[in-house]
């Protein structure tokens, strides 16, 4: 068994308790990621304003898209290095960690020189036009750094966590939350400098938690340290082999945060279609909530993947399919609960973010508690990609992924507002979840002997 910071065990302790260990730090780093995104929302929808508010919902797509190619990364190198762990094979697992990380520095590089190159290009794609343009683009300008900055930091976490030190990657979650926070409110109302202030304050505590991750790497990690690579042309090969085997692994979690980007763009594209620029400051709202709610379900995964992927691994069926078990439940119950406090308290949540004197508050107001209801098909959905990735069925991962947040989901948005009109397009999202439910429902009932 190989030696870590926080000597936890994958192949004997209680899968309670083992999940627990690292659920309650990975969902309170989590929770506090949000805040990043909350912060923002939150001073910005009432220092600046609605059209404020719906210029940051236009480029968060990008954050979704440079997230999810941290994702892919981080899943798919902590999933192989955790099989090398099971069979212990240390070397391997620190060249793999190294490969992804080397592959993440290079893509935020690439795509910093396109996003600044081509920003009126981009600006158009995500939606931004008219009276939102001027907006959008102050932004999107300063904002960009943080968005490089996370994918070393999102790939990070999964290290981290793999290497025994779950704590750890919970601060590095908090201390940039925190600082981006301060700077917020500092930047906003005493500073009075507008959106470039809160896109400031982002970067600053992005900078901090990659800081983290960077310090973690090089001076306290014990067992997945940075190896020196080979410059050789057959390291090469083993490098770019390596890196096809941990993307493909990984996919579905980089599929799983453009489809969030889909729904974000799509939502706007709709909602700009039949309520105009508050139609897309009111989905603004639930754009902002449906990160917590996914970040949440996103503890869940990340915290039984280690676990699955070493058991797997090791040939421990049994574990593997309890922990599975164990992280459903866990989900459904979160998901009940969120969806409970978004049906009876919409009004509350949404004056958080809006005044409720703004023409797109009674429109989030109304629309929030239809939206709520995929909270529940959500957790499902999540919990099993995230299972099927740690045992390396990448393709029905990415399938199921593709469903959900692609396929269905367009579909959903171009269909259900010409039969219910605006509560269809607040029920787009719902129904794309509770679809892919009963997909992976079908699925299993006709494979339940080969899962058994």
């Amino acid at each position: 068994m190989y030696d870590n910071r926080d000597r936890i065990d994958f192949a004997h302790t209680n899968i309670g308790k083992l999940f627990a260990s690292l659920f309650f730090p990975t969902l309170l780093g989590m929770l506090f990621s949000m805040a990043f995104i909350f912060t923002d929302g939150i001073f910005v929808g009432h220092g600046i304003g609605s059209h404020g508010l719906a210029a940051i919902n236009l480029v968060g797509p990008m954050m979704m898209l440079i997230n999810g190619l941290g994702m892919m990364l981080g899943m798919g190198a902590s999933v192989v290095a955790a099989i090398h762990l099971a069979h212990g094979n240390i070397k391997a697992a620190r060249i793999n960690v190294t490969q992804a990380f080397g592959a993440g520095i290079s893509c935020s590089l690439l795509m910093a020189v396109l996003c600044y190159v081509f920003p009126h290009a981009v600006l158009t794609l995500l939606g931004a036009e008219g009276a939102l343009y001027p907006y959008a683009l102050e932004y999107y300008l300063w904002f960009m750094p943080t968005c490089l900055l996370n994918m070393v930091s999102v790939l990070g976490m999964f290290v981290i966590r793999l290497d025994g030190s779950p704590r750890y990657a919970m601060m590095s979650n908090i201390l940039p939350a925190i600082v981006n926070g301060v700077l917020d409110y500092l930047f906003i109302f005493p500073m009075h400098m507008g959106l470039v202030g809160a896109s400031l304050a982002t970067d600053i505590g992005g900078l901090v938690g990659t800081g983290m991750v960077v310090y973690y790497m090089f001076f306290k990690t014990k067992t997945l340290k940075i190896y020196r690579l080979k410059m050789s042309l057959t390291s090469l090969r083993l490098t770019l082999r390596n890196l096809s085997y941990m993307v493909k692994v990984g996919l579905s979690g980089f599929v799983g945060e453009i489809a969030v980007a889909v729904m974000m763009l799509t939502g706007n594209w709709m909602f700009k279609r039949y309520l105009g620029e508050h139609g897309v400051a009111a989905y603004s709202v639930s754009c902002y909530l449906f990160p917590l709610v996914y970040m949440i379900y996103n503890a869940v995964a990340a915290s039984s993947q280690p676990i699955i992927s070493f058991n797997h691994g090791a040939g421990e069926q049994k574990r593997v399919l309890h922990t599975l078990r164990f992280s459903l439940v866990v989900a459904i119950g979160m998901g009940l609960l969120m969806f409970l406090l978004m049906y009876c308290f919409a009004p509350t949540v949404v004056s958080c973010f809006l005044d409720t004197q703004a023409p797109a508050y009674q429109l989030a107001a109304e629309g929030l508690p239809y939206y709520s209801m995929g909270f529940l098909f959500m957790a499902v959905n999540i919990c099993v990609v995230g299972y099927l990735q740690s045992v390396e069925r990448a393709g029905l991962a990415t399938l199921y992924t593709l469903m959900r947040g692609v396929v269905f989901l367009v579909a959903a948005f171009i269909i259900l507002p010409r039969l219910f009109g605006v509560m269809g397009l607040w029920l787009s999202v719902p129904v794309a979840e509770a679809l892919t439910t009963l997909l992976i429902a079908v699925f299993v009932i006709k494979n339940k002997p080969a899962a058994q």
